[in-house]
């Protein structure tokens, strides 16, 4: 019960984070200052680097923080150059892990920190969609954290597989930060940014409830 009562805790905090994302990042920026930048990196890294942690805010925090850079609380070139670095530090360091150790995680049984459901769900896209799934996951929240591993597991060459990378980091991080940058401060969006905030993560993860209905029809199909 007490592990419960914890769990919906953590829910609730996560929730709220991502609902009032422009709140937190204010007061990290009033906190840290320019340090902020190291940390909106260190976020993008996990996300994109960590297998076992995909479910950070990443398009949200990318078009908030676009909307404050236009408030004059960031350099929107320094913000994007970071962020696309952290983007693409992230995907080759989990490239490189697949390349080592994916095989062997593949016979893992789902744990606390890993689920391979997702994984065998990033393969499947990875199999359908070959290179350009590096570039179409990067808007896919979850699957862009497995694509890189998936392609390290394949063993893409890694010259072509970071050609993909550089193309994906550099469209997911200047588009939606520039959206942001220019339609965040909007009174109407400003106003409503929560219910943007949900827009963007539904809209990003549309793809893959999509995919993911169609196989379940292939399957259930005689």
């Amino acid at each position: 019960m007490e592990l419960l009562h914890s769990l919906w805790a953590l829910f609730v905090a996560l929730l709220d984070i991502a609902m009032h994302l422009d709140v937190h990042l204010q007061e990290l920026i009033a906190q840290y200052q320019t340090g902020i930048y190291a940390i909106l990196f260190l976020i993008v890294f996990v996300e994109t680097g960590v297998v076992i942690w995909p479910f950070l805010p990443g398009d949200s925090l990318l078009f908030v923080g676009g909307t404050l850079a236009a408030a004059g609380d960031m350099d929107i070139a320094t913000l994007m150059v970071v962020l696309i670095a952290a983007a693409l530090t992230g995907d080759n360091v989990n490239y490189w892990i697949g390349r080592k150790i994916g095989p062997k995680i593949f016979q893992r049984e789902r744990s606390r920190w890993f689920n391979p459901a997702y994984l065998t769900r990033a393969h499947e896209f990875y199999e359908r969609h070959g290179g350009k799934t590096i570039i179409l996951a990067r808007f896919m929240p979850i699957i862009r954290t497995y694509a890189p591993f998936v392609a390290g597991i394949g063993a893409m060459p890694y010259l072509r597989y970071l050609s993909y990378c550089i193309v994906a980091a550099v469209l997911w991080v200047v588009s939606l930060c520039l959206t942001g940058y220019f339609f965040g401060n909007i009174p109407i969006v400003k106003q409503n940014l929560s219910i943007v905030i949900v827009l963007i993560v539904l809209v990003s993860i549309s793809p893959g409830v999509f995919a993911w209905l169609k196989s379940r029809r292939k399957r259930s199909a005689p």
